[in-house]
This record gives C-alpha cells, sequence and structure tokens, in this order.
C-alpha cells in the first residue's frame, strides 16, 4: 500500500465541525487575550482544536483530559524549574517523569500525552515563573470551555439518522432470512442453495454489530446535547428494536443451519413442513413490516412501542407471496400446527424448527420473559 495514502482518510470531517473548530480558536484567542496579559495563548488555541469534538459529550471528555493533563505538567515543569533550572537535560528529564507519572496513574492517551507535551512547553517558552504557569492552566482551561461551548451552541450534532437507517435495513434484511427459509422449504432446495442462505443469515451477525455501533454512536451524540429532545426516544425504540433483532437473527440463523444439516429430497413432501413454511413467511412479513415502521418513524417520533405492537399483524400469506405480504392485525403463528404422525426420517429437524418458531413468536409477542 503506498505511505502517502494512509495519511488520508477514507471519510472528511463533516465541514460543519472544521468550521466550528475554526470559531472556537478564534474566540479562546482572543477572550485569553482580553483576559491574560502575556504571550501569544498557545495553550488555549491548542485546547479549543482538540476539544472541538464530532459529540458534545466528546467534547466534555476532551475538556476535562487536556485540562488535567495540562495541570499536571505545568506543575512538573515548575517545580523542576525551580529545583533545577531550565537546562536541556532538566526539559529531558520532565518528559520522561512526565511519561512515567502517566503511566503510573493510568491516564488516558490524551492526558499522558499532553502531560509531557505541556511540560516541554512551558520549559522552553521563556522565563517560568509560578505565575507563568497558572495562565498558562487558565489559558486551557478557557480554551475548552470556549470550544465545549460552541460545539453545543452551533448546531450540535445528533448522529441518529445513520443509526435509524442501520436498524431499519436490519429488521428489512433479518425479515428477508426468514422468507427465503420459507421459500427454500417449499422449493425443496439442496444442500448447496441451504449453504448460500446460511452465508446470508450468519453475515446478519456483522450487520448487527455494526447497527450497534452507530447506535452507541447516536446515544454518545444525544449525550449532554440541548438538541435531544424526542430524538431520544426514538433512539431507545431503536435500541429496543435491534435488541429483538439480536435473538431473531440468531433464531434465523440456527434454524437456516439446522436445515442445511438435515435437508433431503422428500423433506418438503410432509404436510408439516409446509405449514412451518407458512408460519415462517408470517414472521418473515412481520420483521419486514417491523422494518418499515422503523424507517418512518423520523417522521411520527416513535417506531417501536414494545414487543406487542411490534408484532401486530403477521400476514397469513403463502410462501410464494411472502417478500411482498402486507401485515394483518392476527398475531404471529395464529393457529397450533397439528402433528398428527412424527416423522420417521425429519422427526428431529421438524421439532427442532417448530421449536425455534415458538420462540421467535414469543419474542416478537413479548412472551419471552
Amino acid at each position: 500500500m503506498n505511505p502517502v495514502a494512509r495519511l488520508r482518510s477514507s471519510s472528511r470531517t463533516p465541514f460543519l465541525q472544521v468550521v466550528k473548530t475554526a470559531v472556537a480558536v478564534v474566540a479562546a484567542v482572543l477572550l485569553c487575550r482580553v483576559l491574560i496579559d502575556g504571550p501569544f495563548p498557545t495553550f488555549a488555541a491548542i485546547a479549543a482544536l482538540l476539544v472541538v469534538q464530532p459529540s458534545i459529550n466528546q467534547s466534555f471528555v476532551k475538556g476535562l483530559e487536556r485540562s488535567a493533563g495540562v495541570v499536571l505538567g505545568v506543575v512538573l515543569a515548575t517545580g523542576f524549574h525551580l529545583l533545577l533550572g531550565d537546562s536541556v537535560w532538566v526539559v529531558l528529564l520532565v518528559i520522561v517523569l512526565a511519561i512515567l507519572i502517566a503511566w503510573a496513574l493510568r491516564l488516558t492517551p490524551t492526558s499522558a500525552t499532553q502531560v509531557g507535551i505541556s511540560g516541554m512547553l512551558v520549559l522552553t517558552a521563556g522565563v517560568v515563573t509560578p505565575n507563568y504557569s497558572a495562565d498558562r492552566i487558565l489559558e486551557t482551561v478557557l480554551g475548552a470551555i470556549v470550544a465545549l461551548i460552541v460545539n453545543a451552541l452551533i448546531v450540535p450534532p445528533v448522529l441518529l439518522g445513520p443509526a435509524h437507517l442501520a436498524v431499519a435495513r436490519l429488521a428489512r434484511d433479518t425479515a428477508a432470512a426468514y422468507e427465503r427459509v420459507a421459500i427454500g422449504l417449499t422449493e425443496g432446495w439442496d444442500e448447496g442453495r441451504w449453504h448460500e442462505a446460511l452465508l446470508q443469515a450468519r453475515a446478519l451477525r456483522q450487520q448487527h454489530a455494526r447497527a450497534e455501533a452507530s447506535l452507541t454512536a447516536a446515544r454518545e451524540s444525544l449525550t449532554m446535547n440541548p438538541r435531544g429532545g424526542r430524538h431520544r426516544t426514538i433512539l431507545d425504540d431503536d435500541i429496543d428494536v435491534a435488541e429483538h433483532l439480536r435473538v431473531l437473527i440468531t433464531r434465523v440463523t440456527g434454524m437456516t443451519r439446522a436445515i442445511q444439516d438435515n435437508t433431503a429430497p422428500d423433506l418438503r413432501a410432509d404436510p408439516v413442513v409446509g405449514s412451518i413454511a407458512t408460519e415462517v413467511a408470517r414472521i418473515g412479513a412481520d420483521v419486514r413490516a417491523l422494518g418499515a415502521r422503523v424507517a418512518s418513524a423520523s417522521g411520527s417520533g416513535s417506531g417501536f412501542a414494545g414487543p406487542v405492537s411490534a408484532s401486530a399483524g403477521l400476514a397469513s400469506a403463502s410462501v410464494s407471496d411472502a417478500a411482498g405480504a402486507v401485515a394483518s392485525p392476527e398475531p404471529a403463528l395464529t393457529a397450533p400446527i397439528e402433528v398428527i404422525r412424527p416423522n420417521s426420517r425429519h422427526w428431529v429437524l421438524i421439532g427442532a424448527l417448530l421449536e425455534d418458531i415458538r420462540r421467535v413468536r414469543e419474542e416478537l409477542l413479548g412472551e419471552d420473559d
């Protein structure tokens, strides 16, 4: 790989964040020039540059880390300057001690790096006095506060959109996995096609992990965010849906794996298998309807009102039209599946699928507790 390519990110920082960073730096420097008589407020500018983050919560944490590192570094540098002067060896000693102290205190990488940098800057910037050190600490705190205020006042970021879309897509793809199982049972797929279906079902786990990461980012963007409001309600609903989808993904993956391992040409001849396919198609239609409700929730304010409403209707559709089924007001597994006589060859697989359907139904209806 071209080493130069590593210098570039796969995506740009939002332009609004660039603007907010510039505004924060200028405001912090001007404020320090008014309040503090001294050289250019380098510490304030650096703090403002570092504290403007994609979320207000991250800005707050960065401000604390930056301030803690500066205070420790400035105090360390001032103490050694008063004892040993400001020779090159003193600067090197302070940097090494800063590294060791940060390690001993288990400071975060931001704070740990800042201890050494602050100590070095203080010792190399000029005459070090207690007033000079106090001013540098004050600069840092002012720069961090200004950056936090700017990030909170100028369109504070809300990262709900990507998370909301990820959950809606996950629900849609989970529904498609159930519909594949229904179609495969009806058409009598061979082991090769079931293997492809299994790979697609397993891919849902990674998709769910990405959705969880998006939800975490969204939750963080709403922490301390004055624009939170109804966004928090939508996020809570999305988190609830994602948790239910996690269980449904586990079930459909297990069902697909069981069928792949035990499929046979005569499997679809059993009438119970046809009934199972119909119920799995209904489950797929219900999950697809849930995905549609999640996708439209950004305009209505709520996408999920608990497990019961999530399964407010499973289509009484046949396997052939499962992909386009429209939800009806009837719940999942509307009638018990009758097994008059167990299949002597496939009774284990059929029993396992029936149990999976029962557990999926409980999950959808909120009866799994």
